[in-house]
Protein backbone atom coordinates (compact mmCIF):
# COMPACT_ATOMS: atom_id res chain seq x y z
CA UNK A 1 0.00 0.00 0.00
CA UNK A 2 1.45 3.52 -0.73
CA UNK A 3 2.74 5.44 2.17
CA UNK A 4 0.73 8.24 1.49
CA UNK A 5 -2.52 6.06 1.73
CA UNK A 6 -1.18 4.24 5.17
CA UNK A 7 -0.23 8.34 6.57
CA UNK A 8 -4.27 9.32 5.72
CA UNK A 9 -5.94 6.02 7.22
CA UNK A 10 -3.73 7.13 9.98
CA UNK A 11 -5.17 10.47 9.98
CA UNK A 12 -8.71 9.37 9.82
CA UNK A 13 -8.13 6.89 13.09
CA UNK A 14 -6.20 9.25 15.11
CA UNK A 15 -8.28 12.12 14.59
CA UNK A 16 -11.81 10.02 15.11
CA UNK A 17 -10.52 9.22 18.26
CA UNK A 18 -9.37 12.79 19.21
CA UNK A 19 -12.84 14.28 18.24
CA UNK A 20 -14.55 11.73 20.30
CA UNK A 21 -11.90 12.21 23.90
CA UNK A 22 -12.57 16.07 22.65
CA UNK A 23 -16.44 15.94 22.47
CA UNK A 24 -17.33 13.19 24.57
CA UNK A 25 -14.63 11.31 27.04
CA UNK A 26 -12.89 14.75 28.08
CA UNK A 27 -15.73 16.56 29.21
CA UNK A 28 -16.74 13.15 31.62
CA UNK A 29 -13.24 13.67 32.93
CA UNK A 30 -13.96 16.93 33.89
CA UNK A 31 -16.88 16.47 35.60
CA UNK A 32 -15.16 13.31 37.51
CA UNK A 33 -13.35 15.56 38.38
CA UNK A 34 -15.40 17.84 40.09
CA UNK A 35 -16.84 15.09 41.54
CA UNK A 36 -13.26 13.21 43.46
CA UNK A 37 -13.09 17.33 44.47
CA UNK A 38 -16.12 17.65 46.06
CA UNK A 39 -16.18 14.85 47.71
CA UNK A 40 -12.72 15.33 49.04
CA UNK A 41 -13.89 18.61 50.32
CA UNK A 42 -17.69 17.07 52.06
CA UNK A 43 -15.56 15.17 53.81
CA UNK A 44 -13.73 17.40 55.85
CA UNK A 45 -10.23 16.90 54.21
CA UNK A 46 -8.16 20.00 53.94
CA UNK A 47 -7.21 20.23 50.50
CA UNK A 48 -3.68 22.18 49.29
CA UNK A 49 -3.28 23.29 46.18
CA UNK A 50 -1.14 20.51 45.15
CA UNK A 51 -3.14 17.50 46.59
CA UNK A 52 -6.15 19.60 44.52
CA UNK A 53 -3.74 19.38 41.80
CA UNK A 54 -2.59 15.97 41.61
CA UNK A 55 -6.11 14.43 42.42
CA UNK A 56 -7.33 16.70 39.29
CA UNK A 57 -4.25 15.40 37.06
CA UNK A 58 -5.34 11.30 38.26
CA UNK A 59 -9.43 11.93 37.35
CA UNK A 60 -8.23 13.44 34.03
CA UNK A 61 -6.08 10.87 32.59
CA UNK A 62 -6.72 9.31 29.70
CA UNK A 63 -6.86 5.62 29.31
CA UNK A 64 -3.94 4.01 27.66
CA UNK A 65 -5.47 3.09 24.52
CA UNK A 66 -6.97 6.92 24.15
CA UNK A 67 -3.53 8.10 24.96
CA UNK A 68 -1.97 6.41 22.07
CA UNK A 69 -4.68 6.86 19.79
CA UNK A 70 -5.49 10.08 20.16
CA UNK A 71 -1.90 12.35 21.53
CA UNK A 72 -0.49 11.22 17.63
CA UNK A 73 -2.99 12.49 16.04
CA UNK A 74 -1.61 16.25 15.89
CA UNK A 75 1.93 14.89 14.90
CA UNK A 76 0.25 12.59 12.19
CA UNK A 77 -1.19 15.25 10.87
CA UNK A 78 1.48 17.76 10.62
CA UNK A 79 3.70 14.94 8.82
CA UNK A 80 1.21 14.01 6.37
CA UNK A 81 0.16 17.94 5.76
CA UNK A 82 4.09 18.20 5.33
CA UNK A 83 4.80 15.29 3.21
CA UNK A 84 1.41 16.11 0.92
CA UNK A 85 2.10 19.87 0.06
CA UNK A 86 5.18 21.06 1.24
CA UNK A 87 8.40 18.63 1.02
CA UNK A 88 9.12 15.23 0.82
CA UNK A 89 12.17 12.53 1.62
CA UNK A 90 13.61 10.05 -0.76
CA UNK A 91 16.06 7.90 -1.45
CA UNK A 92 18.41 7.47 -4.17
CA UNK A 93 18.06 3.49 -4.94
CA UNK A 94 20.37 3.12 -7.98
CA UNK A 95 23.30 4.56 -9.89
CA UNK A 96 20.90 6.35 -13.18
CA UNK A 97 21.77 9.76 -12.05
CA UNK A 98 25.54 9.61 -11.26
CA UNK A 99 27.27 11.49 -10.68
CA UNK A 100 24.33 13.96 -10.00
CA UNK A 101 23.28 12.13 -7.27
CA UNK A 102 24.58 8.72 -5.79
CA UNK A 103 23.40 5.72 -4.27
CA UNK A 104 22.48 6.51 -0.93
CA UNK A 105 21.80 10.50 -1.41
CA UNK A 106 18.61 11.14 0.70
CA UNK A 107 17.19 14.02 -1.17
CA UNK A 108 13.94 16.76 -0.47
CA UNK A 109 11.63 17.13 -2.97
CA UNK A 110 9.69 20.32 -3.53
CA UNK A 111 5.43 18.97 -3.45
CA UNK A 112 4.46 22.41 -4.75
CA UNK A 113 7.25 23.75 -7.48
CA UNK A 114 5.08 21.84 -9.96
CA UNK A 115 1.33 23.01 -8.39
CA UNK A 116 -0.57 22.04 -5.53
CA UNK A 117 -2.07 18.50 -5.52
CA UNK A 118 -4.47 16.81 -3.83
CA UNK A 119 -3.06 13.67 -2.04
CA UNK A 120 -4.26 10.32 -2.79
CA UNK A 121 -5.92 11.58 -5.78
CA UNK A 122 -2.92 12.82 -6.83
CA UNK A 123 -5.08 15.87 -9.08
CA UNK A 124 -3.65 19.24 -9.24
CA UNK A 125 -5.67 21.74 -8.38
CA UNK A 126 -3.58 24.96 -8.53
CA UNK A 127 -1.02 25.35 -11.17
CA UNK A 128 2.38 27.08 -9.58
CA UNK A 129 4.75 26.28 -12.49
CA UNK A 130 5.82 23.61 -15.18
CA UNK A 131 8.69 20.94 -15.30
CA UNK A 132 11.46 22.54 -17.44
CA UNK A 133 14.43 21.31 -19.34
CA UNK A 134 17.21 20.70 -16.96
CA UNK A 135 15.26 20.21 -13.42
CA UNK A 136 15.70 16.80 -11.59
CA UNK A 137 12.02 15.36 -11.36
CA UNK A 138 10.73 12.71 -9.18
CA UNK A 139 7.42 10.89 -10.99
CA UNK A 140 5.71 8.02 -10.40
CA UNK A 141 7.14 5.55 -12.88
CA UNK A 142 4.02 5.03 -15.94
CA UNK A 143 4.71 0.40 -15.95
CA UNK A 144 4.23 0.78 -11.90
CA UNK A 145 2.42 4.05 -10.11
CA UNK A 146 4.20 2.10 -6.80
CA UNK A 147 7.86 2.97 -7.58
CA UNK A 148 9.27 6.50 -7.10
CA UNK A 149 11.47 7.22 -10.10
CA UNK A 150 14.02 10.35 -10.15
CA UNK A 151 15.66 11.95 -13.97
CA UNK A 152 16.32 14.80 -15.79
CA UNK A 153 13.76 16.74 -17.58
CA UNK A 154 14.93 16.80 -20.98
CA UNK A 155 11.95 17.50 -23.54
CA UNK A 156 8.33 18.96 -22.91
CA UNK A 157 5.23 18.72 -24.82
CA UNK A 158 6.03 19.77 -28.61
CA UNK A 159 10.12 18.78 -28.28
CA UNK A 160 11.91 17.23 -30.63
CA UNK A 161 14.41 14.59 -28.72
CA UNK A 162 17.00 13.70 -30.51
CA UNK A 163 20.06 11.14 -29.21
CA UNK A 164 22.15 9.85 -31.86
CA UNK A 165 26.19 9.07 -31.25
CA UNK A 166 25.32 9.48 -27.63
CA UNK A 167 24.87 13.44 -28.62
CA UNK A 168 21.51 15.16 -27.74
CA UNK A 169 20.00 17.69 -29.94
CA UNK A 170 16.57 19.50 -28.86
CA UNK A 171 14.32 20.81 -31.27
CA UNK A 172 17.59 20.60 -33.94
CA UNK A 173 19.73 22.85 -31.52
CA UNK A 174 22.67 20.19 -30.24
CA UNK A 175 23.50 20.71 -26.48
CA UNK A 176 26.50 22.24 -25.84
CA UNK A 177 28.35 19.68 -24.01
CA UNK A 178 31.87 19.73 -22.89
CA UNK A 179 34.49 16.88 -22.25
CA UNK A 180 35.72 16.61 -18.68
CA UNK A 181 38.10 14.07 -16.84
CA UNK A 182 36.78 10.79 -16.48
CA UNK A 183 34.76 9.24 -13.84
CA UNK A 184 35.82 6.99 -11.17
CA UNK A 185 32.89 4.85 -10.32
CA UNK A 186 34.21 2.76 -7.01
CA UNK A 187 31.47 0.74 -7.02
CA UNK A 188 31.84 -0.88 -10.68
CA UNK A 189 35.79 -0.57 -10.11
CA UNK A 190 34.99 1.38 -13.96
CA UNK A 191 35.64 4.93 -16.10
CA UNK A 192 33.70 6.37 -17.66
CA UNK A 193 33.59 9.13 -19.75
CA UNK A 194 32.57 12.22 -18.63
CA UNK A 195 31.14 15.66 -19.90
CA UNK A 196 30.11 18.90 -18.99
CA UNK A 197 26.10 19.63 -20.45
CA UNK A 198 24.15 22.35 -20.71
CA UNK A 199 20.05 22.22 -21.11
CA UNK A 200 18.24 25.53 -20.64
CA UNK A 201 20.94 27.34 -19.03
CA UNK A 202 21.62 24.58 -17.09
CA UNK A 203 25.18 22.68 -16.74
CA UNK A 204 25.50 19.33 -15.26
CA UNK A 205 27.54 16.40 -15.68
CA UNK A 206 26.75 13.60 -17.71
CA UNK A 207 28.34 9.73 -18.30
CA UNK A 208 28.77 7.76 -20.97
CA UNK A 209 30.21 4.45 -21.16
CA UNK A 210 32.31 3.53 -24.03
CA UNK A 211 31.69 -0.24 -24.55
CA UNK A 212 27.97 0.56 -24.50
CA UNK A 213 26.26 0.95 -28.13
CA UNK A 214 24.77 3.89 -29.38
CA UNK A 215 21.18 2.39 -29.98
CA UNK A 216 18.34 2.21 -27.82
CA UNK A 217 18.13 -2.02 -25.58
CA UNK A 218 14.75 -3.03 -25.14
CA UNK A 219 12.39 -0.25 -25.87
CA UNK A 220 8.64 -1.74 -25.43
CA UNK A 221 5.78 -0.63 -26.94
CA UNK A 222 4.59 2.53 -24.84
CA UNK A 223 1.74 5.14 -25.30
CA UNK A 224 2.85 7.05 -28.12
CA UNK A 225 5.36 5.15 -29.03
CA UNK A 226 4.61 5.95 -32.96
CA UNK A 227 6.30 9.70 -31.83
CA UNK A 228 9.67 7.83 -31.70
CA UNK A 229 11.95 6.39 -34.36
CA UNK A 230 14.71 3.94 -33.21
CA UNK A 231 17.64 3.37 -35.26
CA UNK A 232 21.11 1.81 -35.27
CA UNK A 233 22.63 5.16 -33.91
CA UNK A 234 19.90 6.27 -31.15
CA UNK A 235 16.08 8.03 -31.59
CA UNK A 236 14.24 11.00 -32.24
CA UNK A 237 11.01 11.61 -30.26
CA UNK A 238 8.47 13.79 -30.42
CA UNK A 239 7.61 14.23 -26.76
CA UNK A 240 3.40 14.28 -26.79
CA UNK A 241 1.87 17.65 -25.52
CA UNK A 242 0.93 17.37 -21.64
CA UNK A 243 4.21 15.05 -21.21
CA UNK A 244 7.84 14.94 -20.64
CA UNK A 245 10.84 13.11 -21.50
CA UNK A 246 13.20 11.80 -19.22
CA UNK A 247 16.80 10.56 -18.72
CA UNK A 248 19.39 9.77 -16.60
CA UNK A 249 22.15 11.61 -16.27
CA UNK A 250 24.62 8.04 -16.33
CA UNK A 251 23.23 7.88 -19.99
CA UNK A 252 24.24 4.26 -20.36
CA UNK A 253 23.23 3.03 -17.34
CA UNK A 254 19.58 4.22 -16.84
CA UNK A 255 16.37 2.87 -17.75
CA UNK A 256 14.07 5.75 -19.05
CA UNK A 257 11.97 7.11 -21.49
CA UNK A 258 13.88 6.17 -24.17
CA UNK A 259 12.97 2.69 -23.13
CA UNK A 260 9.63 2.79 -21.40
CA UNK A 261 7.98 5.83 -22.53
CA UNK A 262 6.65 9.64 -21.78
CA UNK A 263 5.89 10.96 -17.76
CA UNK A 264 2.46 12.50 -18.03
CA UNK A 265 1.40 15.68 -15.52
CA UNK A 266 -0.67 13.75 -13.61
CA UNK A 267 2.41 11.43 -12.86
CA UNK A 268 4.85 13.87 -11.59
CA UNK A 269 5.48 13.72 -7.87
CA UNK A 270 7.61 17.05 -7.06
CA UNK A 271 11.32 18.43 -7.95
CA UNK A 272 14.31 17.81 -6.46
CA UNK A 273 16.42 20.43 -4.95
CA UNK A 274 18.69 19.24 -2.07
CA UNK A 275 20.74 16.39 -0.21
CA UNK A 276 20.12 16.07 3.46
CA UNK A 277 22.12 13.18 3.69
CA UNK A 278 24.30 10.90 3.49
CA UNK A 279 25.85 8.44 5.39
CA UNK A 280 28.58 7.17 2.69
CA UNK A 281 29.91 10.88 2.43
CA UNK A 282 28.75 13.46 4.19
CA UNK A 283 30.28 15.95 2.11
CA UNK A 284 27.20 15.47 -0.36
CA UNK A 285 25.23 17.42 2.53
CA UNK A 286 23.69 20.23 0.99
CA UNK A 287 24.31 19.94 -2.42
CA UNK A 288 21.63 21.26 -4.19
CA UNK A 289 19.97 20.77 -7.73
Amino acid sequence: MDFSVILFLLVLGTGFFWVLDLLVFKPKRRLEAAQVLAQARHSGQTLSPEIEKKLKSTAMRQPMWLEYSASFFPVILFVFLLRSFVVEPFKIPSGSMIPTLLVGDLILVNKFAYGIRLPILDKKVINVSDPKPGDVMVFRYPNDPSLDYIKRVIGVGGDVVDYHDKRLTINGKPLPTVPVEKYYDPERFSYSLQYKETINGKTHMILNDEEAPAYVVGAEDFEFRKNCEYDVKGFRCVVPKGHYFMMGDNRDNSSDSRIWGFVSDKEIVGKAFLVWMNFNDLSRIGLTY
